[in-house]
């Protein structure tokens, strides 16, 4: 993939579509002081860049929790017998086409992966631990830990650097 150079306007377009992708181009454009076909010229740019992976709805769980229940949501730390890089690379992908696990990582030091799960309930969870850690014979320690309240979340990245800002 070729370098992309990003200018402060780019930085603003991107901060901007994280607080509200669903901003008209023209609108986007007035917040960002472009005129509108600049703003959608660069913003096409920056999706066929890679840059923008992708736009989702961001949902709120206590408010959808009236119609489908709570559930509950796991941090959980994972931990391997062997991690050569083929090994925690199956591992990553095994993760990939399972709904429940909202988001893994890759850390260091500590465990292997902490993953981000979500299920229905504590047998939902359990069945699914099952599945994915007891049945793997590379894993050797599973840690979760249930989550009581969310009192943060937010997928933003910062991407207006001080010698960029206005």
């Amino acid at each position: 993939m070729e370098s992309l150079l990003l200018d402060h306007i780019d930085l603003q377009l991107l901060d901007a579509l994280q607080t509200d992708a669903t901003l008209s181009n023209q609108a986007l454009a007035a917040a960002v002081r472009v005129s509108p076909p600049t703003c959608l010229r660069r913003v096409k740019r920056l999706r066929e860049s890679g840059l923008i992976e992708r736009e989702v709805a961001l949902l709120q769980p206590d408010a959808l929790a009236r119609h489908l229940g709570h559930g509950i949501t796991a941090i959980v730390e994972v931990t391997l017998d062997r991690q050569d890089t083929d090994r925690l690379a199956a591992f990553e992908q095994r993760m990939q086409p399972e709904d429940a696990v909202q988001q893994c990582y890759r850390v260091s030091p500590g465990p292997d992966f902490i993953l981000i799960v979500h299920a229905r309930d504590v047998p939902e969870y359990l069945a699914l631990a099952q599945r994915l850690f007891s049945s793997d014979g590379n894993v050797r320690n599973v840690k979760a830990f249930f989550s009581l309240q969310r009192s943060k979340f937010s997928p933003r990245v910062p991407c207006i650097r001080a010698d960029a800002a206005d």
